[in-house]
Parts: structure tokens; sequence; C-alpha cells
């Protein structure tokens, strides 16, 4: 009977372990361009652009993701897929960055 507590326990531990290890990395965007401009994340992780700026933007992959960010605010994605994924600004296309995504 003191066996059964123990392995829920461990596997209670095991579970609680895998979800704390996503990631949540933040893009600064500021005077029209994402900083960093390349970032590095794994599946599972979250993207979060704080937008410092004082109009808003988007952080659009096209088929990927398209997150609008209003002036002052921040928006964010959860990562699903691995790959490499070019991103722009819809408003301003010169605005770019880059998700690279492995496990």
């Amino acid at each position: 009977m003191s066996v059964l507590p123990k392995l829920c326990l461990a596997a209670g531990l095991s579970l609680t372990g895998t979800a704390a290890s996503a990631a949540t990395i933040e893009v600064t965007i500021e005077k029209l361009e994402f900083r960093p401009a390349m970032v590095k994340a794994r599946p599972g992780d979250t993207i979060v652009w704080r937008n410092k700026d004082v109009m808003d933007h988007t952080a659009t992959s096209r088929g990927n993701f398209d997150v609008v960010i209003p002036a002052g605010k921040s928006g964010s994605t959860a990562v699903k897929n691995s790959g490499s994924f070019d991103y722009d600004c819809r408003y301003h296309p010169n605005m770019k960055g880059r998700l690279e995504v492995g496990r």
C-alpha cells in the first residue's frame, strides 16, 4: 500500500517537470524593428512581442501565425511546430524577424 502513493507522486512530479520546461521568449518592437530579429524556441514555448512604438504592428508569418500588437501593448503566440519561420509586420513590411523552432 505504501508503494502506490510513491508511484503516484513520482508520476505527478514527472508531469509537472514537463509542463514547467516551456519557456516564454520576449521580442521587443521599438523604432520599427523586432529586437532581437532572430529568436530560437522549442515547440511549446510562447513568443511574446512587446510593442514600445506609438503605432500598431503585427507579427505575421503567412500560413503560420498572425499576431496583432497594438501600440504600447503586447501579443503572443504558442509555438507548435518545428521549422524556420520568417515573419514581418503587415503594416510595415520592412520590419522583419525570424523564428527558428527546434527540438
